[in-house]
């Protein structure tokens, strides 16, 4: 409906979910969100227009620089992939199994490279 009425600061967030095993399925949500947006916009949605909103937090924002964006000076939060979330959004499910590099803050946490 959001969509329908023109509204284009959609973003993805699992911020509110408490149970562990809820926070397991939380990557269910870009698959389920298939059903109204495209890939290109899901992926938007949970990476650079997350990144806007988190920035009008001000002074309560926990991560200097620039967000949402792989530029030098950035706050680095990065996934390799194997497979194509832009053709096939079911990868993003599969994480243990498909996200061969994952960083946040610069920091490394998985490598299967």
């Amino acid at each position: 409906m959001a969509k329908e009425l023109g509204f284009e600061n959609i973003v993805f967030g699992t911020d509110v979910i408490t149970s562990p095993e809820m926070i397991k399925r939380a990557n269910e949500e870009f698959v389920l969100r298939t059903e109204w947006f495209d890939n290109a916009e899901i992926l938007r949605q949970a990476t650079s227009k997350s990144a806007e909103l988190l920035a009008l937090s001000g002074p309560r924002n926990p991560y200097p620089g620039a967000l949402g964006v792989v530029a030098e000076g950035a706050h680095a939060d990065i996934l390799l992939i194997d497979g194509n979330p832009l053709e096939d959004m079911s990868v993003m499910t599969e994480y243990e199994e498909r996200f061969d590099l994952i960083m946040k803050g610069g920091v490394i946490y998985k490598n299967e490279l």
